[in-house]
């Protein structure tokens, strides 16, 4: 029984996984908006009504994608990341960055479904969260032990934050712990930025405006860097 049970199991996993490659192939025609567990049945060779027993409705699958997604560009970060001097940490930073676009280049039609147009009537459940802070938790990371080396100097830029925003800033403790007030709000500015020029990118805003967008990228980041008083 237990074996016959392993191989069901297999066999499931399998063809879930299955399902899933079908579905993000068909993200580059469709688009997220346009999924259908139907089409994908028919693409396997399965009735409609057995790719149910997979993925109850088309926004369950939606989420494994998004998951997947997510630590997919979060594994991307990630190791760029570790790739680096662990005191070298501008060069982390960068790395970071570039593993981002890298993957992002690589991937269009999934990083779309994770930073394009949200999908009609989809809402992203909480299950999406811990792939979901893969990325942001490496920026905090970088922060935090540049802040313990007394490596991070943010020079005094802009005004001060407003008051409303310390709650805000409070919500996002729970990411960088062990990072200061005046570097919490850089940092999301700064992750915004680089977040911002991948879907100019990604989405065609920068087509016959930049042409070396590799560097432009890299002279980005280290910019905001300085912001964030990485030297």
């Amino acid at each position: 029984m237990t074996a016959s049970r392993t191989a069901r199991e297999r066999v499931r996993a399998e063809l879930t996984r299955e399902i899933a490659d079908i579905a993000r192939r068909r993200l580059a025609t469709e688009g997220a908006g346009g999924l259908s567990l139907r089409a994908v049945a028919r693409e396997m060779g399965m009735v409609s009504s057995a790719i149910y027993r997979y993925f109850p409705s088309r926004d369950d699958l939606l989420t494994t994608l998004i998951i997947d997604g997510y630590n997919a560009l979060g594994e991307a970060v990630e190791r760029a990341e570790a790739a680096r001097p662990r005191d070298d940490f501008l060069g982390r930073w960068l790395a970071a960055c570039h593993g981002a676009r890298d993957w992002a280049l690589a991937h269009p039609h999934e990083y779309a479904l994770l930073y394009g147009s949200p999908v009609p009537g989809y809402e992203a459940p909480r299950d999406t969260v811990p792939a979901r802070l893969r990325d942001v938790t490496v920026l905090s990371t970088i922060l935090r032990d540049a802040v313990e080396a007394g490596a991070a100097d943010p020079p005094p830029l802009g005004p001060p934050p407003p008051a409303t925003l310390v709650a805000d800033g409070e919500n996002m403790r729970v990411i960088m712990a062990g990072v200061p007030d005046a570097l919490v709000l850089r940092a999301l500015t700064s992750w915004s930025a680089m977040y911002g020029w991948l879907s100019l990118e990604l989405f065609g805003q920068l087509n016959n405006a930049v042409e070396d967008r590799h560097t432009a990228f890299d002279h980005s980041m280290r910019t905001m860097a300085a912001v964030m008083g990485l030297h």
